[in-house]
């Protein structure tokens, strides 16, 4: 997927959180986040865009915490995370392409970073806001979701925050059966290792639409049915959250 894409996705992913917290009212309860109210789901999501768009917008080279949580609440939060959201999404869009500034993940630019990083983490968001509304969820295309699968097992859990490790070596392939994707992750005590493509035999294999194991994998989902060894499900349930 191009920038472009992930633009587009972030634009129309925000649009569909802020309708669906307007529905379900701040008062709330998230499902899909069960300590969390509708407005600490706007609240940490408008923070998160307008922290974002500040590296884009103003260059910053090196990581800065995000800003204390607002403490507004009712329409009043929903208009504010709307403007979040807009301030994002025309500040990716306005970007140079050549933009300088830090990212926390491997990508072919700091923009291209932050357009499909905020475009994933605006969509999951989505889908806890239409958990608190009730009702069915929104779609999103087979490519997205694979996208999103591809950041989080080669992205987020390649890093040392991971938790998810084996005592001795395993492996676990990733299937999606729309679009035909297969990833090997190789545990270990150490960080999971995470290739594209089938890569030697699997002791479980998790498999299904890509939609379905794109919301599964980030917990907002049961995970599809495991074939061979159930621990290693289990353990990605227990272990995986970021």
């Amino acid at each position: 997927m191009e920038t472009a894409d992930f633009l587009e996705a972030l634009e129309t992913e925000g649009r569909l959180l802020a309708a669906a917290a307007g529905e379900a009212g701040t008062d709330a309860k998230v499902p899909t986040c069960p300590s969390w109210q509708v407005r600490d789901l706007l609240r940490h999501t408008g923070a998160v865009h307008r922290w974002a768009a500040s590296y884009v917008a103003e260059g910053h080279a090196e990581r800065r915490p995000l800003s204390e949580p607002t403490d507004i609440d009712g329409a009043e939060l929903v208009a504010w995370y709307r403007d979040s959201h807009r301030h994002l999404v025309d500040t990716l869009a306005g970007a140079a392409p050549d933009v300088e500034c830090w990212a926390f993940l491997p990508a072919p630019s700091p923009l291209a970073f932050w357009a499909r990083r905020q475009a994933h983490e605006t969509a999951v968001h989505r889908f806890d806001a239409e958990s608190a509304r009730g009702g069915e969820p929104s779609a999103v295309t087979p490519e997205f979701a694979t996208d999103g699968i591809d950041e989080l097992l080669r992205g987020f859990h390649a890093r040392s925050r991971s938790r998810v490790r084996t005592a001795e070596p395993r492996v676990l392939h990733v299937r999606t059966d729309d679009t035909g994707a297969v990833w090997t992750v190789r545990l270990s005590p150490e960080p999971p290792v995470t290739t594209r493509g089938a890569s030697g035999e699997a002791e479980c294999e998790l498999a299904g639409p890509a939609q379905q194991l794109y919301f599964a994998l980030w917990n907002r989902v049961a995970l599809p049915k495991a074939s061979g060894d159930q621990a290693l499900a289990t353990l990605w349930r227990e272990a995986s959250a970021i």
